[in-house]
């Protein structure tokens, strides 16, 4: 027998969705790359004009399976992070938050989308896949707790 995937809805989180997307950012993170922000970071950015942030739940009104936090500052819009559970990855919830905050950067009026990720990520694919584009590179951004250093790349896309 097939399994069938419910469906996940992307819906507007609040500050008062701070529990649950610290839950879904430790297990998407982790601790190796240094790559997850704090609660305090995030409780600061939340409140900051032009800054959303999006849910995705499994089911309906399940618990939180990924979210996207992203500012709008002018007609530029910055994607601040993006996570997903690793139970649902591969599922296409990383990309239909892309796509969200595509399309509500667009709708915003904004014309150029940005970006910043860990060399070595798997998701540099998906945002390539979106007409993301690497504009720069910070060496040595990220630190693992054994000593390791990773590039920040950084990325744009024209929209």
């Amino acid at each position: 027998m097939a399994t069938v995937e419910r469906p996940v809805r992307i819906e507007v989180g609040t500050s008062d969705d701070l529990d649950a997307v610290m839950g879904v950012m430790e297990s998407a993170f982790g601790t190796r790359f240094g790559e997850a922000w704090t609660r305090s970071q995030c409780a600061g950015v939340l409140p900051m004009a032009g800054v959303s942030l999006m849910l995705t739940r499994d089911g309906d009104g399940g618990a939180p399976v990924g979210f996207s936090l992203f500012r709008n500052v002018m007609d530029e819009s910055e994607l601040l992070l993006l996570a997903v559970a690793p139970d649902h990855r591969r599922r296409g919830i990383g990309r239909g938050l892309l796509h969200q905050f595509i399309d509500q950067a667009r709708a915003d009026g904004v014309t150029r989308a940005h970006l910043e990720v860990r060399d070595g990520n798997p998701a540099i694919e998906m945002y390539r896949g979106a007409g993301f584009r690497p504009i720069g590179r910070r060496r040595n951004y990220y630190h693992t707790s054994d000593g390791h250093q990773f590039d920040a790349l950084t990325f744009a896309l024209d929209l």
